[in-house]
């Protein structure tokens, strides 16, 4: 048994300091993801709690799967994403996520230049993807999620979720291309 099936079934117990780590370990990677889908820092930070309430509330019911807790997590934040949109607006606007929110500080200037116009690009083609896509690729490529673990979060078979990829990574890669012209 690893170290967080241990907290998970300590969590599912009731031990609010067990659930306390696994929000310590998973809260950073749900706000990027969050972030990256909503563009706006503080309904970020408040989808994110909303996630963890829910999280916290409904532990009891979580079935492992065999799959890692933050697809479970995932699956909720997704949710919430979707409900915020319904709610509040009809489009994802990647373009004014801060930067420093989703790359680490680097040590040279030149490459920082380098890192924010790359991220720059990247986001004002991600922003032209499905929403699908967008969820697979900050999934994958931004906060390293297995395929399996994607497939669970986002309620879709493994090999729907290697199509939603593989058709969303030449998507951009044509998008970048056009921007480059």
């Amino acid at each position: 048994m690893t170290d967080e099936e241990r907290l998970v079934k300590k969590a599912k117990k009731g031990e609010a300091e067990a659930f306390g780590l696994l929000y310590d370990h998973y809260v950073a990677a749900i706000y990027r993801f969050i972030l990256l889908k909503v563009s706006h820092e503080s309904d970020a930070e408040d989808l994110t709690h909303q996630v963890f309430l829910q999280a916290w509330q409904n532990i009891r019911s979580y079935r492992s799967k065999g799959l890692a807790f933050s697809s479970w997590l995932y699956r909720i934040a997704a949710n919430k994403v979707i409900d915020y949109y319904r709610t509040k607006k009809k489009y994802v606007d990647i373009e004014n996520v801060a930067e420093e929110n989703l790359i680490d500080p680097s040590p040279s200037p030149q490459k920082k230049i380098e890192k924010d116009l790359n991220l720059s690009l990247i986001k004002k083609a991600l922003k032209k993807l499905e929403p699908d896509q967008q969820n697979v690729l900050i999934m994958r490529f931004i906060n390293d999620l297995s395929h399996q673990e994607i497939a669970q979060a986002l309620n879709k078979s493994l090999g729907a979720i290697r199509v939603i990829q593989h058709r969303a990574l030449k998507k951009l890669k044509e998008l970048l291309y056009e921007q480059n012209q």
